[in-house]
């Protein structure tokens, strides 16, 4: 198994992650593109020591960029939205 720091980048903190967390104990994560929701839960409870309910991913394009007459593209990075069980929560969020 991969290292589970490899797997969760880091931790979204946004105004929709935010209203996730208080109505349905749900937390956002950038992953890597190529973990699946089983390495994504071992790794969440791993490094934050929850029990996890379930995960649900999704890929975010990247957006297409222009600078004068060049253009460019974002990387395309995964999303996940782990939700923990009832009691469970994530200090890490907590102080933001």
């Amino acid at each position: 198994m991969r290292d589970p720091r490899s797997i969760i980048l880091k931790p979204l903190v946004t105004e929709k992650g935010s209203r996730l967390r208080e109505t349905g104990n749900k937390y956002l994560f950038q992953v890597a593109r190529d973990a699946n929701r089983i390495e994504i839960k071992q790794a969440v409870r791993q490094i934050f020591n929850v029990k996890v309910k379930d995960v649900r991913t999704l890929v975010v394009h990247g957006k297409v960029k222009r600078m004068g007459v060049f253009s460019g593209k974002r990387p395309d990075w995964k999303k996940a939205v782990v939700t923990l069980e009832e009691g469970q929560s994530i200090d890490l969020f907590e102080q933001v």
